[in-house]
């Protein structure tokens, strides 16, 4: 299995990719590196057997009828959002809710934060993954899957938070947590390039986009019930893992 995780940014000096093989004995990091435009993570998708990435995927449902509301004129679906409560629900999707929920972080919202702009490519990258592999579920049920690494971090029992940044104090903390994710996943071969994940929180979260990647190709994340499947088709869906690292290193394929 080959799993592909991306960091993305709005701008492509910014976003990282990293790829992961798989087999018997554990995993190893063939790809790491930044400055991925759109038609390297088209061609990287087609070439893994699941990917995981960074970003979201959609918008909350509420978002368009809200703005086409506003545009035509009419009062009553912008009335419907009237309120701090009623805004919160164009801001943030059902997804980042149940991640709140789960993990206690609160993802930024795609709607009202730094992550529109990135969302806007993300977007114009899944048109072009149709057009040449055809359309993938926003849920995450066929090869495409929307993760989220301080989350997937948490999850594993890893620190998940402080180490985003080009400070001291944030470069000592993703060393250390780097450290941990080496003592807790002895399988994975990070092929030499500890020193480039250590410089660069940005391919550190794709190596962790490309383990969760893994762990949803698995069945070992949270996939949406009956009750959040509905707006996870449309609003896209945060796959949360359920099992430890360990859980990774084990035959199967999606």
């Amino acid at each position: 299995m080959r799993t592909l995780g991306v960091d993305l940014a709005a701008a492509t000096k910014k976003t990282a990719a990293a790829v992961l093989e798989w087999g018997d004995g554990g995993a190893r990091l063939v790809e790491v590196f930044l400055g991925v435009d759109d038609g390297e993570i088209v061609r990287l998708f087609g070439a893994s057997d699941m990917t995981g990435i960074d970003c979201p995927v959609g918008w909350p449902d509420a978002f368009l009828p809200f703005l086409a509301g506003h545009l035509a004129g009419d009062p009553h679906p912008v009335l419907d959002h009237d309120g701090i409560e009623g805004r919160r629900l164009l801001a943030y999707r059902d997804t980042d809710r149940f991640v709140t929920a789960r993990t206690g972080l609160i993802p930024l919202s795609v709607a009202a934060d730094r992550l529109a702009h990135p969302a806007m490519r993300c977007a114009v990258i899944q048109a072009k993954i149709a057009q040449q592999h055809g359309p993938q579920a926003r849920d995450g049920s066929d090869r495409f899957a929307e993760v989220y690494p301080a989350a997937s971090l948490r999850s594993w029992g890893l620190l998940a938070r402080g180490y985003k940044g080009r400070g001291g104090a944030e470069t000592e903390r993703l060393d250390g947590i780097l450290a941990g994710l080496q003592r807790a996943a002895p399988w994975l071969d990070l092929a030499g390039h500890e020193a480039e994940l250590a410089g660069s929180d940005d391919m550190f979260d794709a190596v962790i986009a490309s383990l969760t990647a893994r762990a949803v190709a698995l069945g070992d994340t949270l996939s949406p019930d009956p009750g959040h499947a509905r707006a996870a088709r449309s609003e896209g869906w945060i796959h949360l893992p359920t099992g430890g690292l360990d859980a990774l290193n084990r035959g199967g394929r999606p």
